[in-house]
This record gives C-alpha cells, structure tokens and sequence, in this order.
C-alpha cells in the first residue's frame, strides 16, 4: 500500500448530461466531462465558454454606481478639474492604475496617479494623502482596486470638498464608505451579472463606460492583474484572460515588451502560467519591496530606454524578493515548530520584528504549503506597537468571515475567503491566535487539515491521446474556478521506471495497462521510486499535456500524486547491502522480524540489530497493522511461519530477504534407493566407523560430503542403529519405520520445501502465497 499524500476528491458528474454534450459538440468524452464539471451542460453554454469573445462583454452601466462616476469624470476632464487615481501597491493595482492612467489620456484629462508606499502609508487611501491631494488642487479621487473598506478615509474626502470616487471588488464590508460613487460587483445590490471581476475588471469596465466601447487596446495589461490576482477565470474574467494574454504576445506596449523579454517570454506563445509565474511575481515585487510607481512607470511609458532601465530595475527587485522570502520562510517555519507545533494549533499565528511587511503573504502560502492550516504571517513595529501581517487559508475555513468575528481586534483589514491583509495592536496577537484556533476547531475535523486534490475527471490510457489533450487545451486559459485539468489513471501497472536529474531527484514512470502505455513525469518526486513495488497496480494523479522533443510528439502525464490500494510486496532476496535498502524505511513503521537468533548478530544486519524481533519468542509484541513488515531470514517451518502470517492484519507492506547461511534446497536429499543401500551395506558390516571412513565412502559412492552424517543421524533416530563415538552399529530386528519417522529426515525435507516457495520461487508465485495465507 501507499499513501496518497493528499484527499483525492473525484467530482461525480451526470453520465448523460456527458454523453449527450459529447454527441451534440462531437468532442471527446474526456472534454464533455470537463464542461459539464464547469457548469457547461448544455451545447449553447459549452460552446458560448469556448468560443465566447469580446462582443459578448456586458453592458458597464449594469454596474450599480456606474452612471454617477462616468457623469462626474466627464464633468471633470470637460472643466480641465485635477483628477486624482489613487491605486494600489500588487500587480491587480498597478494594472487598474495603468488602465485608468491610458483612459484619462485618451480623454484628454488633467490628472496623475498615485500609490501608497506599503511601509509607511499601508494599504489603501488614507487622510494624510488625501490632504496632501487637496493641496495640490485635485478636486477629484478615483481609487482603483481599493477603497471599499475606506470609511474614515471618504468621510474626510467629503469634509475637505474632495470628490470620492471608490472602484473596487473586494468584499464589501457592514458600513459602505459614503463616497460620491462606489463601483464594486460585490455592493450589495449591485445587479451587475458578474461578481468576480479583479481590480482591473472593474478599472477596464470603468474604461469602457468612459470610451463608449471596450477598451480592447488595454486587455494586455488587464489579463496581467486579472490572472495575477487569482481570481475566477470564468465569464468575462475568462474574456479579459483569454484575449489579453493573445494581446499581451503581439503587445505594442514599449513597456510590457521590455517586461516580457527580461522574464524570458520574448517571441514565446503564452499561456496564463507565463502570466501568472513569470510576469505578475515581477510586478508584485515591486510594490512588496519599495514604491509600486516605477511598475506603473513601466506600464504606460513610450520611451525605449526607459522601459529597458525599470524592467531591469523590476527584475532585480524580484530577485531580491525571492532571497528575502527564503530568509523569513525558514525563520517561520522554526517558530511554528518551537513555539505552535500544528498538532496543537489549528490555525497558525506567527510574528516577528524586522519581518518585510511586503512579503509576509508569500511566506504565508509557503506556510500553508508546508503545514496545511490556515494561517497569519505579521510583521511586528515594536515602536508603534503594531502588527501588519496577511493571512491564507485552506478549504473549509473562510478566512474573511472567521476574521470579521474579530471586528473589535482588527481596526484595519479586508480580503477574501482564501486571503485576507490585516493590522492589529501586538498586545492582541494572542487573543486573535485563541479566537480563531477555537473557530477552526469548531468548523474543521481532522479530515479537512489533510490537503485536498481536486479531479476533474478519471479516465483510461487508451482514452489519452494527442487530439484529446489538444481539444481540452480549448478550455485555456486556466486558473482559478477554471483549473488546469486534472485527471485520475485508475489501476495500472509500471512497465519502466527510473530515477531522473542530476540529483536523481525527479521520476520517470511509464505506465502500461497491456495494450496502451503512457509517460508520466514527476518533478521532485524521485524517493517515490522506494516506495513503488514494480509489480503492484498503482492509480496515477496529475495533468495531461503535450511532449514535443526532436520533432515527435507524444502524451504525458504530469504526475502530482500517487497512490496504490492493495499490499506491497518488496522483494529483497540476494540483493547486496539490504540493511543500507532498509534504513532508509521509517523506523516507526518499520518491524524487522527473525526466525533464528544467529540473524541479529549477523554483520548484514548490525545496525538493525536492537530493531529486530524473534519469532515466535516475541511473537506478543508483533503487529501488522500499518506497518512495513521485514521478514530477515527463512522461517523453520511453514507452519510457523503461515500461522504468522493469518493470525495478523494486513501490513501496509511486506520486504522479503529471507537470509540464510546453507542453501538446503541445493544441498542433496539422498534418495530412498540411497538410504536402502546404506542400510544393507551397515547391516553386512554390523559397525562401521563414519568419523574415519564417511567421506571416503561418500566419494566412492558419488554422494555429498553431508550425505553419510544425514543418513546415520536417520537411522538413529529411527533405532536401527546406535552410533558411540562416530562408530555405527546395528541394531537387531528393529521395528519396521518410515523414513517421515525422523525428525532430522522431516526438516530437511521441510527446509528444502520452503525455500522452494520462498526463496527460490518467481515473485509472482512469492505473492500469491503470501496471498493465500495473509491476515485470514
């Protein structure tokens, strides 16, 4: 048996529904599967999802709020008013500024932006900056991907006489800010169709109100906070993603075009990956290290050289990035396991001084990667007294709600459901780590802090094909709500499979099921190969795709877990240094069981020897269940050994070495016809001396060495004869025996009969006799 290292939950899915939109669309059944696990059921919504493009954006002024902010914008660019665009500090901000910033340009408005610097200012629009705008002559603030938690901050806006303008689509919180106009899918009330548009949505929606047509020019940059800010690529955040990542290839954006060659993406064909690994980290770094403004610098400048200058700038600052978040990771990691061990804490809360405030919710998923518990990274201002800190979570624990419990602890924070930013005072950092273990305590089981592998589909390797993949490929792009897809490979068997890199660390697998096989790669998975007995039927977890290498093209499977069902049985027998195989094994899984007690003290196994247990000596202290069950040596009897075997459970997993000094099956049993002939030549000798003249008549004969010595200790134990000092004499007329009377006789045949089943026979043999007799 081995483990999955995560809950497969397989989504069951209408078997007909799939059927009929495979026949309607005539697309393959894997496909169909994945729409209709998508919400697309029917032919029209299937085929509106695939094919689905920028006409079918919906109306902006469905936005509640919408008809107000464009009246009041327009009023300002027509009167020269100084317009204000407040954004904020991670990729989602910097492209709803940068949208905002192209819109106000192609209006001709008098305007500037301006973000918040994440260390001194902190998140969102605060009093000092909006004093600081009123000074300036703005008359106007339009915040983008921000405000909709800024009550305080709107109600001094209204008394300084600025206009407030809130664009946002995070959740809304119980007191909305009274604020000129609010755009915000999410408003209670809002009738706007779709909810889940990203900062930049909201900004590009904004765009097209103003414009009076889609701003289909700025889709490059929306696609980039869009997919950057993880939220559902469904509906017209799947528009945005889809035709933006094609505009972000052909982009003529000096500045986008200089990011894209720094990140190594430069005449490369796109997906959302290249957007969401490789461009939105850049992007983020900037803002979680110093000032955001140089991204939107980048976003919307003409000048070549410029551009060149702070994508090199941007990519420097990511690496950076990457080094700090290292350094604090490690540092996490050692606090949870000194001071909250996850065994007891079941949300982790952890904080330190001098923490980069920037990169705390990267350590954070480092965190939940690593432990799987929701958890808070806080960065501690010791001279404020202040934490700031942001939050992950896992599935079943809603992050955002379990934290407005925590309304009187928490003057500032907002987020989603997986996500959330906050500041406290550090004096109550204990009281919200007791609040929220207690709230996941009540709404978790043990159950949920395993991590869970979504799939979408289980299938067979004869329905995995070049074409398949290529028409699930059609769904792209992928992301949140809309997931790479992610298939079960039920029951299969291992025709080839090696270890691969330079650390051996990666694992090569090709799958047969006897009449297909597949290739299936599996980064950093390479010590699995340990785990697997090359004969056991295995299920198989991962993504489908495409090799393409020296002109050929073939499936693969790129693997993220696997599992197999049934025992494993690990065949050691006449491997050298199967003590170094087993010391590897996990000690408190592994029992070591002997028949012999010359076996703990032989040199092959001296560093397991105060593992070992004797059998049956300590046969009480022997249990099966769940355990990897080393049989060392070779039991003296099949009774013993197969009543060991049904008077115990199923282990997980079973390593044969079977050990042993004397091969008993090579070494000869004299035939009947011998022990006649020794017999009638002892009874002519009446006594005949074996010390001396046994090996002598052992060559004459054409016998073993150990042939005489065996047949004369048969013979005593049947009285026919008495031996004194190597001399053997017969006995008169003793009581007619068989040869199966003999102790000696009956374990030699014994001997050589185990290891005939044991040691000497196929694996496949091996295993179906441990079959027949395991845990009955």
């Amino acid at each position: 048996m081995l483990k999955a290292r995560t809950r497969w939950n397989v989504r069951t899915l209408d078997e007909d529904k799939v059927k009929e939109l495979a026949s309607s669309l005539k697309i393959p059944k894997l496909v169909a599967n994945l729409l209709v696990a998508r919400g697309m059921e029917t032919k029209t919504s299937a085929e509106q999802f695939l094919s689905s493009g920028t006409e079918a954006f919906y109306d902006p002024f469905l936005m509640d709020g919408m008809r107000e902010a464009v009246d009041r914008i327009q009023q300002a660019v027509a009167s020269q008013e100084k317009i204000l665009i407040f954004g904020d500090y991670d990729a989602d901000g910097v492209s709803s500024t940068s949208v905002m910033v192209y819109t106000l340009k192609a209006l001709d408005a008098n305007f500037d932006f301006y973000i918040p610097n994440r260390f001194t200012e902190g998140y969102g629009p605060n009093e000092p900056a909006l004093r600081w705008a009123k000074e300036q002559g703005f008359s106007l603030v339009i915040t983008v991907d921000t405000g909709i938690s800024a009550v305080n901050e709107a109600r001094a806006a209204k008394e300084m006489g600025l206009d407030f303008i809130i664009t946002d689509h995070h959740e809304a919180p119980p007191v909305l800010p009274d604020a000129y106009s609010i755009i915000n899918p999410k408003k209670p009330g809002c009738p706007y169709p779709f909810k889940g548009l990203a900062g930049v949505g909201v900004a590009f929606k904004v765009a097209h109100a103003l414009l009076g047509k889609a701003p289909l020019h700025l889709l490059d940059i929306a696609s980039i906070g869009t997919i950057a800010d993880l939220v559902p690529l469904v509906d017209e955040n799947r528009i945005i993603a889809k035709e933006g990542i094609k505009a972000l290839e052909r982009t003529t954006k000096t500045g986008l075009k200089a990011l894209l060659e720094v990140a190594g993406l430069k005449d490369t064909v796109l997906n959302a990956e290249h957007v969401g690994f490789a461009i939105g980290p850049r992007v983020n770094a900037v803002g979680r290290l110093d000032s955001a403004v140089p991204a939107v610098e980048l976003f919307t400048t003409d000048d070549k050289e410029e551009a060149a200058m702070l994508a090199a700038e941007i990519d420097q600052l990511n690496k950076t990035r990457q080094t700090i978040v290292s350094e604090i990771t490690k540092e996490a990691i050692e606090l949870v396991e000194q001071k909250y061990p996850p065994d007891k804490n079941n949300v982790l809360v952890v904080a330190k001084e001098g923490w980069n405030a920037g990169v705390i919710g990267i350590v954070a998923s480092r965190l939940v990667e690593q432990f799987y518990r929701p958890t808070i990274v806080l960065s501690i201002d010791e001279e404020k007294g202040l934490a700031k800190g942001s939050a992950r979570s896992i599935e079943g624990f809603d992050m955002f709600e379990n934290l407005s419990l925590s309304r009187d602890i928490l003057p500032h924070f907002g987020g989603h459901p997986m996500a959330a930013g906050m500041t406290l005072a550090v004096s109550d950092l204990d009281e919200l780590r007791s609040r929220l273990n207690r709230q996941a305590g009540e709404q978790l089981t043990e159950e949920d802090f395993k991590p869970v592998t979504s799939i979408d589909l289980e299938c067979s390797l004869d329905e995995v094909s070049i074409e398949t993949i290529e028409q699930m490929n059609k769904l792209a792009p992928f992301g949140v709500s809309n997931p790479t897809p992610r298939v079960l490979i039920p029951d299969v068997r291992i025709s080839e499979i090696k270890k691969i890199g330079s650390q051996s660390n990666h694992l090569k697998i090709q799958f047969s099921d006897g009449k297909s096989k597949l290739d299936a790669i599996g980064f950093h998975k390479g010590p699995l190969m340990d785990e697997l007995s090359y004969h056991s039927p295995l299920s198989a977890v991962g993504e489908l795709s495409i090799n393409e290498w020296n002109g050929f093209r073939k499936p693969q499977l790129m693997l993220s877990d696997l599992a197999v069902k049934e025992w494993q049985l690990f065949d050691l027998r006449g491997i050298r240094d199967a003590q170094k195989k087993l010391s590897g094994l996990p000690k408190d899984k592994v029992l070591l069981i002997a028949f012999e007690a010359d076996t703990k003290e032989h040199p092959a196994f001296s560093d397991l020897k105060e593992q070992i247990r004797l059998y049956p000596q300590e046969k009480e202290s022997l249990n099966f269940e769940e355990k990897y069950v080393v049989f060392l040596d070779v039991p003296k009897t099949r009774e013993e050994f197969f009543y060991l075997l049904e008077s115990n459970p199923e282990p997980e997993r079973t390593y044969v070495i079977f050990h042993q000094e004397n091969d008993q099956f090579f070494s000869t049993v004299p035939t009947r016809e011998q022990f006649r002939w020794f017999y009638a030549f002892l009874t002519k000798r009446k006594t005949f001396d074996a010390s001396k003249h046994g090996e002598e008549l052992a060559r004459l004969k054409g016998w073993s060495r150990e042939a005489v010595p065996f047949m004369s200790k048969v013979f005593f134990e049947l009285d026919f004869v008495t031996i004194e000092d190597g001399v053997i004499s017969i006995n008169d007329r003793p009581d007619k025996k068989d040869l199966k009377h003999s102790y000696t006789y009956r374990s030699k045949l014994e001997q050589a009969e185990i290891e005939n089943q044991l040691v000497y026979s196929s694996y496949q043999d091996l295993k179906n006799c441990f079959d027949q007799y395991k845990g009955k």
